[in-house]
């Protein structure tokens, strides 16, 4: 992975504001690579190697948590996300809405 693309992940997640989510393709789309939604949750998943980010502000584009980090649901209950019946987050009313998209 190229570190500019790493750091330019890491920046995108910090501007992620509190009590909103984005998605792994959104990040990919504000980093101009489009098509490396799946490389946006590669980067993530190692964040911890570069320092603290708040990757628990990213899901899927259906509102799908990370599979097996149980704490990633109550970082976002404490944000004041909304959940739908299913556990999704409700993408509708708390998607980070950005210029960009």
């Amino acid at each position: 992975m190229e570190d500019e693309f790493i750091f330019q992940v890491l920046e995108i997640v910090t501007e992620i504001p509190k009590g909103k989510v984005a998605s792994y393709k959104q990040i990919a789309i504000l980093a101009n690579r489009n098509k490396n939604a799946r490389l946006v949750g590669k980067i993530l998943s190692h964040a911890s190697f570069y320092g603290q980010y708040p990757c628990h502000r990213v899901v899927n584009s259906m509102g799908r948590l990370v599979p097996h980090w149980h704490e990633q649901k109550d970082l976002l209950l404490q944000e004041g996300i909304l959940f739908k019946e299913n556990g999704y987050v409700d993408m509708k009313k708390c998607q980070w809405q950005t210029k960009k998209e």
